[in-house]
């Protein structure tokens, strides 16, 4: 598929690209795809996961714990996860 056949992944939510790359897994899976079908569908399945990975990025950053000062009264915010 040519970028322009992926253009719509961007707008996608998280849920209906991982939707759509497990029914693209599970095409590959069963074998039953023509080869220029599977490159195809292989091409927008990497863009599926990037999408995923990338909303799923955005969404680890926005995760954050407040944190609290020496009299006990919020400071800002950190990271949730601190590794």
């Amino acid at each position: 598929m040519s970028t322009d056949q992926n253009d719509d992944i961007s707008t996608l939510s998280f849920e209906t690209a991982m939707k759509e790359l497990e029914s693209i897994v599970e095409r590959l899976e069963k074998g039953n795809v023509e080869l220029e079908e599977s490159i195809a569908i292989y091409a927008r399945g990497e863009a599926l996961k990037k999408r995923c990975d990338d909303l799923l990025k955005n969404a680890e950053e926005k995760i954050q714990k407040i944190t609290f000062g020496a009299d006990g009264k919020p400071a800002g915010t950190a990271p949730l996860d601190a590794e």
